[in-house]
């Protein structure tokens, strides 16, 4: 008769136990991956001492810029529109801000404008401009559309589809009612013939039989 009272003690005990028994507490969720993905930042851009300082448009805050980009596309872009001179510059690079908002590191330039103003970032209707002189063009692609303007001939317009991508090549290839675009714009440093500004690529442009060369930059 003792048999059943021991066990039924026993039990009683081993569940006394667990119940006693704290959980450890829950571990911690695991901290977000930081966002190392390149953004667009425009602002103004200084030499001082041999430090790059950069101040975003509209802002009154500074940081300092490390150029992180393959052979130096970003600093040789930015001696090209005279930073060595001494010169401010407006500038258009692509980078990731470290440091609590201190650290620039940019990986690719847009665009360099010596002495110039702050410009508004393109909307969603352009997501590349490009132009050239001898003779005078320009390209809008965004949105819907991609337009090309030239001296003496009528305006070409034609649906827009995003740029195709491979490795240093952005391309579009489109055809309408009496016209065919090819674009072709290669990341290499670009100067414009007729002033101080150096974009981040170069523009090849297609059209009725006619090859147009000049600069473009994304927005």
């Amino acid at each position: 008769m003792m048999k059943p009272t021991v066990s039924l003690f026993a039990t009683l005990f081993a569940v006394a136990v667990q119940a006693a028994t704290p959980t450890p507490p829950a571990a911690p969720p695991a901290a977000p991956a930081p966002d190392n993905t390149p953004r667009l930042a425009y602002g103004f851009l200084m030499k001082h001492e041999e430090k790059l300082v950069f101040s975003p448009c509209r802002d009154r805050t500074y940081m300092l810029v490390e150029d992180v980009s393959a052979d130096r596309q970003v600093g040789r872009g930015l001696e090209m529109a005279g930073l060595a001179d001494g010169r401010k510059l407006y500038v258009e690079l692509f980078g990731v801000v470290e440091g609590n908002n201190t650290l620039l590191r940019a990986s690719e330039l847009n665009l360099a404008l010596a002495d110039g103003r702050c410009q508004k970032p393109g909307g969603s209707d352009e997501a590349w401009l490009a132009s050239g002189n001898e003779p005078g063009w320009a390209l809008a692609a965004g949105g819907e559309k991609v337009t090309l303007q030239r001296q003496g001939a009528p305006e070409v317009n034609l649906p827009y589809r995003v740029f195709t991508r491979q490795g240093e090549v952005a391309q579009f290839s489109g055809e309408g009612p009496g016209a065919r675009l090819d674009v072709r714009f290669e990341r290499k440093l670009c100067r414009d013939s007729r002033g101080d500004t150096v974009f981040g690529w170069t523009a090849t442009v297609q059209v009725d039989g006619q090859t147009l060369q000049g600069c473009a930059w994304q927005r």
